[in-house]
């Protein structure tokens, strides 16, 4: 068995899952790094308008990067629990139908992003002078949908078996390469936003290769050619009925971030690129909580397997106390440090970069200060999958979503421009308010059937 994987059954709960979110946080910050480079870069070099054009692209390109993250993290709850279990052969299998499932979903996302692109962003009403290069940007990043694909299933194999270091070297690696490969495209080859999109893919590529090599050395993933079939239709059901609700759940954020974009682009470029440059740290902001949330999905998951609720309570303690704590340290942080940092992103005439720069800082130190609401939602979301339960997550992502769509639209007329920055933070309150009761009612359930 290779040495990086581990049980999260037995050992203090607030160790194992500190200790296995903590290469899952680095690996992060390597993916953030890129993403941020990719900005830099684009921002410095290229200037505001393909900045704005980035920003314009972002929510398209998470909401299908939420969708490819939510089917594969699904898999990966069947995945823990049968790790947990012990029961590898139908792990093995979980892997196999997963990977099936993955290469045919990427496809068809593949092909509708394309068909998409264009009807979507012209019904943001993305500025003219920015919707070529913002639809050039999406293009290329949807030609590489399998490769996400499959560089997100093969980490999310990784994290089921609790192996968090094998990720973070190959987003190390990712980084290193994408950050060389933005320079070289973009600042020699002049290849503008379509280099910085070729790099973020090609780095993605290699990630990928990484994982694959590292799943392919673990003694207990033998793989066998009938672990490699749809023919257990009761396994595939399974499988889905886990990542569906997942990542329905994620483009349903998607789309209320969308709202948003739309009523941003209402305000000008100015206003989007310092939008733009602050939901660039968005990432970095999560990059915790995110891991914490991995975290819970493998621990929650595999002492499910085991049968075992009361760790699965104390992990939960363990996990809402340390990620209140970081969220105060990212905070303070960003309030002292953000305009330093955000000014990285910018670029103009002297009075271009101060408008930007007042626009960023404001919604970042909103962002920032409601800071543990968002580190809350991450914990107790990913326990409530990590038990098996998607469908109330995906309650929460509703909630979510009418939460930030209401108020993108309704608190600029009360308030003025600056409403909008506060969408975020009612879409975190509703979401959690479900998610915290969920929790509860999830926990209860399970451990009366165990007892009875």
């Amino acid at each position: 068995m290779a040495s990086h994987i581990k049980s999260m059954t037995e050992g203090k709960p607030a160790s194992l899952i500190f200790s296995f979110a903590l290469p899952l946080m680095a690996g992060n910050v390597f993916q953030q790094l890129y993403t941020v480079v990719d900005t830099m870069v684009v921002g410095k070099a290229i200037g505001v308008g393909a900045l704005a054009a980035l920003g314009a692209a972002d929510w398209l390109n998470w909401m299908m990067l939420g969708i490819i993250q939510g089917l594969t993290q699904g898999f990966g709850i069947l995945m823990a629990q049968e790790f947990g279990a012990g029961r590898y052969d139908n792990l093995r299998r979980s892997i196999g139908n997963s990977a099936i499932l993955s290469l045919l979903s990427s496809l068809v996302l593949l092909g509708l992003g394309q068909l998409l692109a264009r009807p979507i962003l012209t019904l943001l009403q993305t500025p003219p002078e920015i919707l070529p290069d913002a639809l050039l940007y999406l293009r290329i990043m949807y030609i590489g949908i399998p490769v996400v694909m499959a560089y997100n299933l093969s980490a999310s194999v990784l994290r089921s078996l609790g192996d968090g270091r094998t990720p973070l070297h190959a987003m190390i690696v990712a980084a290193t390469t994408n950050i060389g490969l933005d320079l070289l495209f973009v600042l020699v080859f002049h290849l503008g936003i379509a280099g910085a999109a070729a790099a973020t893919l090609i780095a993605q590529l290699i990630s990928s290769l990484f994982c694959l090599y590292h799943i392919r050395r673990i003694d207990i993933l033998s793989f066998e050619k009938n672990d490699f079939s749809l023919r257990d239709r009761r396994l595939s059901l399974r499988l889905l009925m886990l990542g569906f609700p997942m990542a329905f759940q994620n483009a349903i954020i998607s789309i209320g971030g969308m709202i948003v974009q739309f009523v941003v682009n209402g305000f000008g470029v100015i206003f989007i690129a310092g939008f733009t440059a602050t939901n660039k740290l968005y990432g970095v902001l999560e990059v915790a909580a995110t891991s914490y949330g991995y975290s819970m999905v493998t621990y929650a998951g595999q002492n499910l397997g085991a049968g075992r609720t009361d760790r699965i309570r104390r992990g939960m303690r363990s996990a809402v106390l340390i990620s209140l704590l970081t969220s105060l340290v990212i905070t303070l942080l960003m309030i002292f440090a953000g305009k330093l940092i955000l000014g990285c992103f910018i670029s103009g005439t002297p009075e271009e970069f101060e408008q930007t720069l007042a626009i960023a800082y404001y919604y970042l130190a909103v962002m920032s200060i409601c800071l543990p609401i968002l580190y809350i939602l991450h914990i107790t979301r990913s326990a409530i999958q990590g038990m098996g339960n998607t469908i109330l997550p995906l309650a929460s992502g509703i909630a979510e979503f009418i939460m930030r769509a209401v108020s993108a639209v309704f608190l600029p007329m009360l308030i003025g421009e600056n409403g909008i920055f506060y969408a975020e933070i009612m879409a975190w309150t509703g979401a959690v308010i479900i998610l915290i009761i969920s929790y509860f009612a999830v926990i209860r359930r399970i451990e009366r059937m165990i007892n009875h």
